[in-house]
């Protein structure tokens, strides 16, 4: 072929489509409907029923509305159950504002040390680039949720309810950032040209921090140092705590142990050896707070854990790339619930590690695994997904997930250690693997 598309080539393109009567009437269907309406499969989304063999009762679906806080809302949902059920409650919802609130302040801290601590840096290089695109997203991972809990507690929602800047953040990150991309400058500038000390530069960057605190206070609220909670149970008991703080609240009603749980990933990539542990520079939310810290395994082993653990009567936090072949009306994550090859006329043929390789796929949404449907093998075929989108799609919220799908798009579960073999609790010991900060298990959901 030539270096520019020629008109012959043109003309043979053309032909090419011509040649099909099925290439019209896609082109018909896709024009009016748009690529995953026409390319929706009706015996797939028939097939794929929300019923369960093993179910947990999760609480009311919640709503993370235009915000990008999936992980804290899945996490809520994972910690609520344990106050729930040594409550008796139908229903308890954690604030979601709360630990936004502290996140925002923390990720501003953490990006500012970064910036101090790549003073010598050069300003266009590919690190201080990667720092400066988004200092102030929306997104975290299981470990970072862990930091902002055993610092700051929880509270439940009424202590501290959504407020307009946490329900849709979009306003809020984008003068965040402009504050911290010239915080930077001023750091680096101060750094390079007037040489000063990292002390003075941590001097600099506390009243820094005191301007993000301001603007978090004005657009969230402040958060509470205690508050009273009150609530009837199931029992119809009533329950009253007086001037309680978040730690405390944490400690008495949830109570979760999370040196208990790990995080596996399944990353079939050469450069990601089953059973080893990885962490990724620069990623974190909370300095001096534990790291993101990943146990490799082939992604049979995450379902078998996360099967164990559903059996068990308890939830599964898990990270995946949502949006690839699923259908969010129907709540349908699945292979075939779009035949967008058959309306093409084309293949997919990519592969889960190349996908992750070639920037195709990635962790992008965290959700909680709520039941599994074992087949008369004991295997799972499909699982029970909590979503954080509200009751308006799926079956009021929740998503079906075949195993497939499970396969291919996720990419991190969180478990029990109990379930993990001995050989595997020996992977832990290991010196973590440093990943890149770009590297794609470096992903936000």
């Amino acid at each position: 072929m030539n270096e520019s598309i020629t008109l012959e080539a043109l003309k043979a393109f053309d032909c090419a489509f011509d040649e099909k009567h099925e290439h019209r009437v896609a082109m018909n269907a896709t024009v009016r409907n748009g690529i995953n309406g026409s390319a929706h499969d009706y015996e797939a989304v028939r097939e794929s029923r929300h019923q369960f063999s093993n179910t947990i009762y999760a609480g009311k679906i919640t709503n993370q509305k235009k915000s990008g806080r999936c992980w804290m809302f899945s996490a809520l949902n994972v910690m609520r159950l344990e106050a729930m059920e040594k409550c008796s409650l139908e229903n308890l919802e954690l604030s979601q504002n709360y630990p936004l609130f502290w996140d925002k302040l923390e990720k501003s801290n953490w990006f500012l040390e970064s910036i101090i601590e790549t003073k010598d840096e050069p300003v266009d290089g590919r690190l201080v680039s990667y720092l400066l695109a988004d200092p102030m997203g929306d997104g975290g991972q299981w470990d970072m949720f862990v930091n902002l809990v055993e610092k700051y507690g929880v509270v439940p929602k009424d202590a501290m309810p959504e407020s307009a800047s946490s329900s849709e953040t979009r306003e809020l990150d984008k003068y965040l950032t402009l504050k911290l991309r010239e915080f930077a400058c001023i750091l680096r500038t101060a750094a390079l040209k007037n040489a000063m000390s990292v002390s003075a530069l941590r001097t600099m960057k506390e009243d820094m921090l005191s301007t993000i605190y301001r603007m978090l206070c004005i657009a969230l609220g402040k958060p509470p140092v205690t508050f009273t909670w009150e609530v009837t149970n199931k029992k119809g008991e009533f329950i009253r705590e007086e001037s309680i703080t978040p730690k405390a609240f944490f400690d008495k009603y949830v109570g979760m142990q999370f040196d208990d749980y790990v995080s596996l990933i399944n990353a079939p990539t050469a450069d990601k050896p089953f059973g080893r542990t990885y962490t990724v520079q620069y990623l974190g939310n909370v300095k001096g707070g534990r790291p993101v810290l990943y146990l490799n395994l082939p992604v049979e082993r995450l379902k078998e854990m996360a099967a164990s653990q559903i059996k068990d009567g308890k939830v599964v936090w898990f990270g995946s790339d949502v949006g690839q072949f699923s259908e969010r009306t129907s709540g349908l994550m699945d292979l075939h619930a779009l035949d967008v090859a058959g309306l093409f006329d084309t293949n997919f043929p990519l592969n889960k590690a190349q996908r992750l390789d070639y920037g195709e796929s990635r962790m992008t949404h965290a959700m909680v695994l709520t039941g599994v449907n074992l087949d008369k093998n004991g295997k799972p075929n499909r699982w029970k997904v909590e979503n954080s989108w509200g009751e308006d799609v799926g079956d009021k919220g929740f998503f079906v997930m075949t195993d497939d799908w499970f396969s291919e798009f996720t990419y991190q579960v969180v478990v029990n250690k109990k379930y993990l073999t001995a050989q595997e609790r020996e992977m832990l010991a290991q010196k973590p693997i440093e990943l890149k900060p770009w590297d794609p298990m470096g992903s936000l959901a």
